[in-house]
């Protein structure tokens, strides 16, 4: 599984779920509250995806290969600013 995967893993393990104690979700009877174990394991992949993105971040080059870097930019859903360009541009820095 990718650093990416990780995130996203993370994400859908939490998606939708309401905790009473935020007064802007709307109707109570509407709350899925996050067991224990789905917390548990979001926290497990969040981590795993951190540690990716830092060893991926520590590159020899000092910065992400631009595969990577672009599926954790579409994993954020954001939108890819850097090229391959830039790869060779910063490679013998």
């Amino acid at each position: 599984m990718t650093g990416p995967e990780h995130y996203t893993e993370a994400e859908r393990l939490i998606a939708g779920r309401h905790f009473p104690a935020d007064p802007d979700l709307g109707d109570p009877a509407s709350y899925h509250p996050a067991t224990a174990d789905d917390i548990a394991q979001a926290q497990v992949h969040a981590i795993l995806a951190l540690a990716a993105a830092t060893a991926l971040a520590a590159s020899p080059a000092g910065h992400m290969p631009i595969a990577d870097y672009n599926a954790w930019r579409a994993t954020a859903h954001a939108p890819d600013v850097r090229t391959s360009a830039y790869d060779a541009e910063t490679a013998g820095a």
